[in-house]
């Protein structure tokens, strides 16, 4: 077997143990993953046997690692299972409490993926929902083994889960799920989704009247080693050895204080006199916005088929599939930042955009012209869905399930900067909206690795920070920063630091992502000279699949 076949046949196998992944694919499937402890084990000796077929496919065909497409795909397995397996072997499983993507939230967003088109389809729905008490036990069982292992998560993840698996529950959420259904599987459907809803109260429960006890004074702060192996697995590379993660921290405060001169010249623009964040509120009051939950839907979706006539042709080659996209509404007790989901394999299901609304029904535009740039098009949609479009060019592996962070983030925060370039945020607000965005990925990079690491506040700090200069980071400190300098609303906020103190290594992987697309890109132009074409660059560069930050640079410069 070659690597991509191996790669393939893992994915086979995933899919058999994980149907979550299979839903993800675009196949019709009803189970859920084994989510305890016996389930993690079974992933992990799966990745083990994967790695070893790789290895005796290498060893009995040596030419395979000269085939440039064959080596990609190998070298991404090789490193995509490693940080898999670093983390299953240090128990990370097993205290898995998140904002955003802890079992509950993967089980939930399963069933938004899934068709609603025909009664078979809903039939199919209704078999799953059957299976989500069985799936939140094992997760409760992993969660147990965990603690008695003295593995926990912070009280701080603990708390903020319980705050949404509330807001879960007052839906309740399954039952909005099915009341759409079709009456001849009322019965059925009504049943299964009331025993879904009360497996939701059951994790809510546990986490609230066992778990969180005996969590407390588990820190927030992961320490260099956790933090290594999760930055790891979020972009690609190892940034444990040596200097490196302290590295990008201070590279990340060279970007802070460069961006803050951009804003500084942007609020001008805006309100003259006014400093980055009076202009920022301002806009929020005062400039232009869009009134209903349905209305800014409607005005997302406009926002993307607009970006697609516009640049399809120009700047990239779209096939048919691709020109699809839907913008959708979260649904309720989603963290606070938009999302994407990318298309089934077969587009049979499009690429989605998500707006959590958080109950608002006012929505300022200055800061999500930018945003659905990178939620959507040119940005997360026009990578995965051409990933998805030549995955049987490469392999199924290379084109999902082997996704890197900081590939998928890079990418998408570069194309918010190539519409600047571009010239589509000469609005002033919206360019403010921009910069402000290219801001709150630096201040990720500073606090995400601040944080953890626990590092020194730097002695040029200023404003919120400037009498703690020399101190260590706190979350408290970091809040206080983060709002100082991004313009987003409290409650985006608060639930920011949440996701980066539960996601260590994964807010960093935006900004050192982008980075690594504009030093390819410049070394690709820089190569070809007057004879480099941008738009060829762009496709070529979307179809190679995923790769980490070991080689996205480097591949990149040489299209």
């Amino acid at each position: 077997m070659t690597p991509r076949q191996i790669a393939d046949a893992h994915v086979a196998a995933v899919c058999e143990l994980n149907p979550i992944v299979a839903t993800g694919l675009g196949q019709a499937v009803d189970g859920l993953p084994d989510l305890s402890p016996a389930g993690l084990a079974a992933e992990a000796q799966l990745q083990r046997d994967t790695l070893a077929d790789l290895d005796r496919a290498l060893e009995q065909d040596p030419a395979l690692a000269e085939d440039p497409v064959e080596a990609r795909c190998a070298r991404l397995l090789r490193e995509r299972l490693g940080a898999a397996l670093d983390l299953h072997e240090a128990g990370e499983g097993l205290r898995e409490v998140s904002n955003l993507f802890s079992p509950v939230h993967q089980v939930r967003q399963a069933f938004t993926m899934m068709p609603t088109a025909t009664v078979e389809d809903w039939g199919v729905l209704g078999r799953r929902l059957a299976r989500v008490p069985e799936a939140h036990r094992g997760y409760l069982a992993s969660l147990t083994e965990g603690a008695a292992r003295g593995l926990f998560a912070a009280p701080r993840q603990v708390e903020t889960v319980i705050g949404q698996l509330d807001e879960w529950l007052a839906g309740p959420y399954y039952a909005g799920v099915v009341a759409a259904g079709p009456a001849e599987l009322r019965t059925e459907l009504d049943a299964a989704a009331a025993a879904a809803d009360d497996a939701v109260a059951q994790v809510r429960d546990f986490l609230r009247d066992t778990y969180l006890r005996q969590a407390q004074g588990t820190p927030d702060a992961v320490g260099r080693d956790r933090y290594a192996r999760f930055a790891r697995s979020w972009n690609g590379t190892d940034l444990g050895h040596g200097t490196g993660l302290e590295d990008a921290y201070a590279w990340g405060w060279a970007e802070h204080l460069r961006i803050r001169e951009e804003q500084r010249a942007a609020a001008e623009q805006v309100l003259p006199g006014a400093t980055p964040m009076q202009a920022m509120r301002w806009l929020g009051e005062n400039g232009p916005a869009v009134e209903g939950v349905e209305q800014v839907r409607l005005r997302l979706q406009q926002m993307m088929d607009d970006a697609i006539e516009a640049l399809d042709g120009t700047h990239f080659e779209l096939a048919e599939p691709i020109r699809r996209v839907e913008a959708m509404i979260a649904p309720p007790g989603s963290a606070a930042a938009p999302y994407y989901t990318r298309p089934a394999q077969d587009f049979s299901r499009p690429g989605r955009t998500w707006l959590p609304t958080l109950g608002k029904d006012r929505f300022p535009l200055w800061d999500l012209v930018s945003t659905w740039y990178h939620e959507g098009v040119p940005g997360h949609h026009l990578q995965l869905a051409q990933w998805a479009y030549v995955s049987g060019d490469l392999s199924t592996y290379q084109t999902s399930l082997g996704s890197v962070g900081a590939n998928v983030e890079g990418w998408a925060l570069y194309a918010e900067r190539l519409m600047d370039e571009l010239g589509f945020l000469t609005d002033p607000g919206a360019r403010l909206g921009y910069l402000d965005a290219q801001q709150m990925r630096a201040v990720r990079v500073v606090v995400d690795i601040g944080m953890h690491l626990e590092l020194p506040i730097p002695a040029d700090a200023d404003g919120a920070l400037a009498e703690h200069r020399g101190q260590r980071w706190t979350p408290e400190l970091a809040r206080a920063f983060f709002g100082e300098y991004c313009g987003r609303d409290t409650d985006f906020l608060d639930s920011e630091l949440v996701r980066y103190l539960g996601m260590p290594g994964q807010a960093i992987s935006y900004k050192l992502g982008e980075r690594a697309w504009l030093q390819g890109r410049a070394a690709a132009q820089a190569a070809h000279g007057d004879a480099f074409d941008l738009k060829a660059w762009h496709m070529a560069a979307l179809s190679q699949g995923s790769l980490g930050l070991d080689d996205l640079a480097d591949e990149l410069s040489r299209l």
